[in-house]
């Protein structure tokens, strides 16, 4: 069995740790608390790996948070400490799109695929991803790291941003797709150690 040569990581239509970035957007205490789509304890499971799979393949981070500095509570500390390289952007807006500095940090990626985990769907997300995909961007929602105020408001918000181009992806098939032969030795073990060994086969 021989692989293929491996694509232009920067042209290539599936999501690379070179052509993507990461959005990660109000992981706050009262956030999750009015999250009533999932369970928390996954929702949380699940966030914790998407980022932990960001962080091993070197994508991008940009870190937002809502309110902070009028009394809300920072980012929950199990992904503040996997986020401490990336320093949280706060702002008022509801629509990051609409904060300048974050706007201002997802340019400087130089990427357009944007991959979005935000609380919550059908308003942090939702919102977000709508501007991008009408500033040209690609927009990669994923489905099982984010969570909305009802089953009915998470899946309204999904269905909008992919009507709108989205693409939703799971927080397993986003690593997967990221490490994409297992021939690439760099990234192996924290890709198995992530999806089999942590999560999967615990499960």
């Amino acid at each position: 069995m021989t692989s293929a040569p491996v694509r232009d990581t920067l042209a290539d239509h599936l999501l690379t740790p070179e052509n993507a970035a990461f959005l990660f957007i109000d992981y706050q205490p009262a956030q999750l608390a009015a999250v009533h789509s999932m369970d928390h304890g996954l929702l949380m499971k699940n966030a914790v790996s998407t980022v932990r799979t960001i962080k091993a393949f070197g994508v991008p981070v940009v870190h937002s948070t809502v309110n902070v500095a009028s009394g809300q509570g920072p980012t929950l500390p199990e992904l503040a400490a996997l986020l401490t390289e990336d320093k949280p952007l706060d702002r008022t807006t509801v629509n990051s799109w609409e904060d300048i500095e974050f706007l201002q940090a997802v340019r400087a990626t130089g990427r357009r695929k944007l991959i979005i985990c935000a609380l919550w769907t059908e308003i942090c997300m939702a919102f977000t991803a709508l501007d991008a995909l009408r500033d040209g961007y690609e927009v990669y929602p994923v489905v099982d790291a984010i969570g909305g105020t009802s089953p009915e408001a998470h899946r309204a918000g999904l269905e909008r941003v992919a009507q709108a181009g989205a693409q939703p992806v799971s927080w397993v098939s986003l690593a997967c797709e990221l490490q994409r032969d297992w021939a690439r030795q760099e990234t192996v073990a924290a890709v198995v150690e992530i999806v089999l060994t942590d999560r999967l086969l615990k499960e």
